[in-house]
């Protein structure tokens, strides 16, 4: 009996130092990948590449901690970097700390407010249009490094030798990464891709760029920093924008990335603890010298396709970068930027839902151009445009099929009176098709609209109500209401009382808002 509980003592502490052993690999790949997309988006900014360094630091060690999803990574990106160059330009980089700052306090104040809930309104076609869009605008980023600088200080695609040697180089990562969980997931796949190329340009001392070439890393710790900014309105107005736009893109890639990380990994995730760690996470930073981040995509793939699911691959990863910046600069200067493209190819192929051609001829044609408008916006405009968009268009698609599905069945009971039994919800979009239903001038003297399999769901409808009993009362007709559900009831209550009280002279209106209680049975 005591071999058996110290065999499970023994393999409970096994699967404990696995796991730690996982989080910690997974954290040192994602850092790796972290130093050359912090690097360039904070050119794209047109800050120096330590505010970038920073930002992926702070941001992703605090969202790690307190973040509602353990095991997404967060960090700079370039849907906030291209926001952030205008503000750059025009006032410099103090003032961008300053911007970065107040995006942190609306960012807790959506979370405070519950506000990441409304993330459950992005339909699936969009949440598709989302990944594929951002896998194609990751591949994209890739492609400048198939670049380089010529005589007259101009970027020319790289061509012979040169572009064989940086071919060879992704596809040897990409192949490592492929075929390496099939012999051991012991280490993560990406880092192995990494290592192995890496050994292999500098056994072979093979001419190829490299994390030095982009910048140095090297660095201090980041150190408390007011923005210095003058503290007046003026200033307020000018970053006031450029932090609503900048919180509003930051939670809604964050909350999308959250919701495919929790599809993913089978877990759920707090939307609303999310933009508090975000927006906490983002107004350090801005008071560090960081330019704010949030979510990443794509190293949030790397980290859960390498085994990352807790905190702790998170907080490593972070810890790792600040190592990189602090002491290991010149090693991983060296690294060369082919293996972190072929990392971020195969994150670009399973990051798309390729699932999407299989089924864009099974789904809604309204659907499937939603799937691809969101995709191309994304790709040509910014994430969050495109989810606004996608997300319009979704809710007005929704909106003119429920208005073309109200309609009505016409009958006389006994005593002579015509039941209209509407069908299908009354709102905007299907009042001027509920007016065509009915007809007060040759109908008889009593008239009942029974609201058993239909409901009002908005002011629209309670004016149409109105209109009908006004043209009924005109006609020296008895228009009644049956079976409204409890919420409409109180909807036409609550209209009620402010007529009454606004246009108190208004004598049709309680024909149209008079719930006939004997025929509520």
């Amino acid at each position: 009996m005591e071999s058996k509980v110290a065999d499970v003592s023994l393999n409970s502490e096994m699967s404990v130092i696995g796991r730690l052993k996982t989080e910690l690999l997974s954290g040192l790949t994602v850092a790796l990948a972290l130093v050359p997309e912090a690097v360039a988006f904070a050119f794209v900014a047109g800050v120096h590449p330590l505010v970038g360094l920073y930002a992926a630091f702070l941001v992703g060690l605090i969202t790690a901690l307190i973040g509602g999803r353990p095991g997404m990574i967060s960090g700079a990106t370039g849907a906030l970097a291209v926001v952030m160059v205008a503000l750059v330009a025009s006032h410099g980089v103090e003032y961008l700390f300053a911007a970065v700052v107040l995006m942190g306090v609306f960012q807790i104040l959506a979370g405070i407010f519950r506000l990441g809930k409304f993330i459950r309104m992005v339909p699936h076609p969009v949440m598709l249009g989302f990944v594929n869009g951002l896998a194609i605008v990751i591949f994209l980023a890739q492609l400048g490094q198939f670049k380089i600088s010529n005589d007259a200080g101009d970027l020319v695609w790289l061509t012979g030798m040169p572009l064989y040697t940086m071919l060879g180089l992704v596809a040897l990562t990409m192949a490592i990464i492929f075929f390496m969980p099939k012999l051991t997931k012991a280490i993560p796949a990406p880092l192995v891709g990494i290592g192995v190329v890496s050994l292999l340009v500098i056994g072979l001392n093979l001419d190829v760029s490299t994390v030095g070439d982009l910048a140095s890393i090297a660095g201090g710790f980041p150190e408390f920093h007011i923005p210095m900014v003058p503290f007046t309105v003026e200033t307020l107005w000018v970053i006031l924008p450029y932090s609503l736009i900048l919180a509003a893109i930051g939670l809604i890639e964050s909350l999308l990335t959250l919701n495919l990380v929790s599809e993913i990994t089978e877990t759920h995730g707090g939307a609303s603890k999310e933009c508090v760690a975000q927006g906490v996470a983002n107004t350090v930073t801005g008071f560090f010298g960081g330019m704010g981040g949030c979510a990443m995509i794509g190293q949030s793939m790397i980290n859960v396709t390498s085994g990352g699911r807790q905190r702790l691959s998170g907080i490593s990863a972070a810890l790792f970068l600040l190592c990189f910046i602090l002491f290991a600069s010149p090693l991983i200067e060296q690294i060369p930027l082919a293996a972190l493209v072929g990392v971020m190819f195969m994150v670009v192929i399973g990051t798309f839902a390729w699932s999407s051609f299989r089924i864009i001829n099974k789904i809604p044609l309204s659907d499937a151009f939603v799937l691809v408008l969101v995709s191309g916006v994304t790709v040509i405009s910014d994430l969050a445009v495109a989810v606004v968009v996608g997300v319009i268009v979704s809710a007005l698609v929704y909106a003119w099929q429920s208005a073309k599905k109200i309609h009505a069945r016409s009958s006389l009971d006994k005593k002579g009176s015509k039941i209209y039994e509407l069908e299908g919800p009354l709102f905007f979009g299907s009042v001027t098709s509920f007016q065509e239903l009915f007809d007060p001038k040759n109908d008889p003297e009593d008239v009942v609209i029974d609201f058993k399999n239909s409901r009002v769901v908005d002011h629209s409808g309670l004016q149409a109500i109105d209109s009908l009993a006004e043209k009924y009362g005109r006609a020296g007709k008895t228009l009644h209401l049956r079976h409204l559900s409890r919420d409409c009831q109180t909807l036409l209550s609550k209209a009620k009382s402010l007529v009454e009280v606004s246009v108190l002279e208004d004598p049709e209106y309680g024909v149209a808002a008079d719930y006939d209680k004997k025929f509520a049975d």
